[in-house]
């Protein structure tokens, strides 16, 4: 049971840590959640999600890979560099 505990809080970590990463890259191109959104055939609602507005600590971002790859394409980055690394080991879970 401890095991699946520490996957289950490295997995929440690690979706924070997606999500910074995000918000980060974002501001640093200048852009608006609404603009990534739009862009990336999303709703503003569905973005602000996938950067934690909104979501409950019980269900933090987990977005499809189409998702990784239409912001990537979007922001111009490569899905690594929306990933933060070292990727936690869900195989206890």
């Amino acid at each position: 049971m401890a095991e699946r505990i520490n996957a289950d809080m490295d997995w929440t970590q690690y979706t924070r840590e997606f999500e910074m990463n995000l918000r980060r890259i974002r501001a640093q191109r200048g852009y608006s959640q609404e603009r990534v959104a739009y862009d990336a055939g999303m709703s503003r609602l569905q973005y602000q999600r996938l950067e934690g507005g909104g979501s409950s600590k019980d269900r933090p971002a987990n977005p499809t890979a189409k998702t990784l790859i239409a912001l990537a394409t979007v922001l111009d980055v490569s899905i690594d560099e929306l990933l933060p690394t070292p990727w936690p080991d869900l195989r206890a879970r």
